[in-house]
């Protein structure tokens, strides 16, 4: 249970912040120990109101606070900073309030003497279970600097790599829905009024401008209904997401998109293999480390095949046997993983299979981008001149025949 409390120290300087406790008197004691004099001690309120919540989405911790976190922390340890100091001085350092305020919780933890992976675990927003899992073996060893480092690289890794597919999208992304609310605005505003002007000109219409204007008159007679079409689809769209068959569903979906499919398999490969080699290589348990996997992997296909293969490994059998029995899991890792055992260097291959799949990604990406330029040009092209076409060529008519 967390508690809010308002203390003074040996010098009288006024003390504020929230101690984990299972009781009152437990947290009370606990303060104590710290050397503080308790003015007042108070369950923290669990209930937000709406403006709270608002700005915790708008105070979220983002993964390149943690990438700058961990480098340095990293530092402060080589430099033989104690726990407790580094993360209340990365308290103070850190820009992001909400970051600040965790840490300076897990700081608050430290010192009432709960360990390092404890006191992080209670904040799944900002340290996932991957990281308190680093952390925990970094504990174990006793080599917490190099702990941080891996989880540094990692996190680099990992950011650069999402950072770059999510780039890659905005371009197209802005240019879609510009060409979209453009397009609206014309078929709501412009094409009505020279529709009138032509059909009281009394000719016969083509057909794709006929299209045109019953596509017009449609959206400006039915548009409250269209909005209200939209809202109910994207809600249950959204409640269905949140099932298993739904996330099932879009799982399969986004491996399955032809091209942009094989992007997100080699993203999530990447990811794995990565995950995998970074927390071999900290001596965490292979069972543990495919667990761990699977809960960040982000997509619940890959999760539940590596969540069996788990399983398998558990009961006893090679970690390459329990992949190839599925068949989302592509035949070289497979066929790399089953060398890296006969080797008894599992750690290096996974190493290279990272690397393998981080530059797919990255290829991927990049060809992604130069296809769709050219593709959305075409597209865009395309549909402004079938717009033009179906409202000046009659107009050119009408003017001829005068």
């Amino acid at each position: 249970m967390l508690f809010k409390y308002v203390a003074f120290d040996q010098a009288g300087k006024e003390n504020q912040g929230s101690v984990e406790a299972v009781s009152m008197d437990v947290a009370i004691a606990s303060l104590q120990r710290r050397g503080l004099v308790v003015s007042s001690i108070n369950p923290a309120e669990t209930s937000k109101g709406i403006f709270d919540i608002k700005i915790k989405l708008w105070s979220s911790v983002k993964n390149k606070d943690i990438v700058v976190f961990s480098r340095q922390v990293a530092t402060l340890f080589a430099a033989q900073v104690s726990a407790l100091r580094a993360f209340k001085l990365m308290a103070t350092e850190s820009t992001n309030a909400e970051l600040r305020t965790i840490l300076s919780e897990v700081g608050d933890d430290l010192q009432a003497g709960s360990p390092m992976s404890k006191a992080m675990e209670k904040h799944p927003d900002a340290f996932s279970t991957f990281y308190v899992s680093m952390v925990r073996a970094g504990e174990e060893s006793g080599k917490l600097e190099e702990a941080f480092n891996f989880l540094a690289d990692y996190l680099e890794r990992n950011y650069e790599l999402t950072g770059k597919a999510k780039n890659a999208l905005i371009y197209p992304a802005f240019v879609t829905g510009t060409f979209l609310i453009v397009m609206l605005l014309m078929m709501t505003l412009v094409v009505p009024r020279v529709g009138s002007i032509l059909e009281e000109a009394g000719q016969e219409l083509p057909v794709y401008t006929k299209i045109v204007l019953a596509i017009s008159n449609f959206l400006l007679d039915y548009w409250i209904f269209l909005i209200l079409i939209a809202g109910a689809g994207v809600y249950f769209l959204y409640r269905f997401s949140k099932t298993e068959a739904g996330k099932l569903s879009i799982a399969d979906f986004e491996i399955s998109i032809p091209y942009v499919g094989n992007l997100y398999r080699k993203f999530y490969l990447a990811r794995i293999a990565d995950n995998l080699s970074t927390m071999v290589g900290a001596a965490i348990p292979i069972v543990r480390a495919i667990e761990v996997t699977a809960d960040i992997v982000g997509n619940v296909m890959y999760a539940q095949a590596f969540r069996q293969v788990a399983e398998e490994v558990r009961a006893g059998s090679p970690l390459s046997e329990a992949m190839e029995k599925h068949k989302i899991i592509p035949g070289i890792m497979v066929t790399m993983v089953r060398v890296g055992e006969e080797t008894g260097n599992i750690g290096n291959i996974l190493r290279t299979l990272a690397r393998f799949y981080n530059r797919e990604v990255s290829g991927a990406v990049d060809t992604l981008v130069n296809l769709i330029e050219p593709v959305l040009i075409v597209a865009l092209a395309l549909g402004v001149a079938v717009l033009l076409a179906s409202v000046l060529i009659p107009i050119y008519n009408i003017s001829s025949a005068i």
